[in-house]
């Protein structure tokens, strides 16, 4: 998401907290819950900065000039964000330039050199003794843990030794873009702030904003499924041209035209796989809708299609295992190419 100003979405959400925070209604943990890049960890922030900031206003947002606002502002973000294939963000571990904010993301692995996959009990038992510190400016701390789903299991039973035992003035924050792998005991021990998708004209009018034109506003938004943030990102990154490529490959395969072991070899050539399969997916889906709506009699082929839809989301998921991902991905084409012994276009 854009620092430039917060999405109406966000905003909403930011001022949620803000009240609570101001009402004196807010705990020591927060969980900050919600599909990916819908600017969470923004709004995780900018709130993070409202509490810490030294001379704030009473009702009113940090004030961005105080010294706590200008090391806020000035902690490490040299690691790189990294972007998954599913579309979801992965912040690395950075070191704070405030004495008083704490970011836990993916550290280094110190063997490899290379981000770990999980955050680890090394990570949470820092976290927890520097927490157990007095503030050395003002009189709060703020941690801010993404992705907290990654979290591994020994990490959570520390983290929750840090639940069980609140300190006034700390602050514990969450981000998860899918909560339900929290443990309960973890999850029922924090607030939740909940970000959901916008109503789509809401959306639109966003993108729109951005400066993407509003025909492939629409295109891009219906491609994500109605998530904005991932309709802006594939917008600049030009993933609509992908999604083309896959709708032409499918249709030239129910044609005879394109061999299903060809296309799979092309698919699975690069980190791309998966979002072909996500594009292929809802391809069929439309097209089952399509004939369900239009009140067609062949409610064989739209189970086929339903059926079809299943599979390739099932082989996004072999995709990660040590199955060979371009015998997958052709069996998955075949079946295409079969659907009503005629092509499914």
């Amino acid at each position: 998401m854009s620092d430039a100003g917060f999405a109406p979405w966000q905003q909403r959400a930011y001022d949620q907290a803000a009240a609570a925070l101001d009402a004196g209604r807010m705990g020591h943990a927060l969980l900050f819950c919600g599909p990916a890049r819908l600017g969470k960890r923004a709004v995780a922030e900018r709130l993070a900065q409202r509490v810490l900031c030294l001379a704030r206003a009473p009702g009113g947002d940090a004030c961005g000039r105080c010294r706590s606002c200008t090391l806020f502002r000035a902690r490490s973000q040299s690691d790189p964000v990294e972007l998954r294939p599913d579309g979801s963000l992965a912040h690395p571990d950075g070191k704070p330039g405030h004495p008083d904010a704490w970011f836990v993301g993916y550290a280094t692995n110190e063997r490899t050199g290379k981000p770990r996959t999980e955050i680890v009990i090394e990570q949470v038992r820092e976290l927890s003794r520097k927490l157990s510190l007095t503030p050395q400016m003002g009189d709060a701390q703020v941690a801010i843990v993404e992705p907290a789903d990654a979290i591994n299991h020994a990490a959570f039973n520390a983290l929750l030794k840090t639940l069980e035992e609140p300190q006034p003035g700390r602050y514990l924050w969450l981000v998860a873009a899918d909560p339900a792998r929290l443990p309960a005991t973890i999850r029922s021990r924090c607030q939740q702030l909940e970000f959901r998708l916008p109503p789509a004209a809401e959306s639109l009018a966003w993108l729109r904003a951005r400066g993407h034109a509003e025909g492939e506003a629409g295109e891009a938004l219906d491609a994500a499924r109605g998530h904005p943030g991932l309709a802006d990102a594939w917008l600049r990154e030009g993933v609509l041209a992908l999604r083309r490529e896959v709708a032409d490959d499918l249709a030239r395969i129910a044609r005879g035209q394109a061999a299903p072991a060809a296309t799979a070899q092309a698919w699975v050539a690069d980190a791309n796989a998966p979002l072909r399969l996500r594009f292929a997916a809802d391809l069929a889906q439309r097209e089952a809708a399509k004939l369900d709506g239009g009140r067609l009699t062949d409610p064989g082929r739209t189970r086929r299609l339903a059926a079809w839809f299943d599979a390739a989301n099932r082989t996004v998921a072999l995709l990660r295992t040590t199955v060979r991902a371009e015998l997958a991905v052709a069996e998955l084409l075949l079946d295409w190419k079969l659907l009503d012994g005629k092509g499914a276009k």
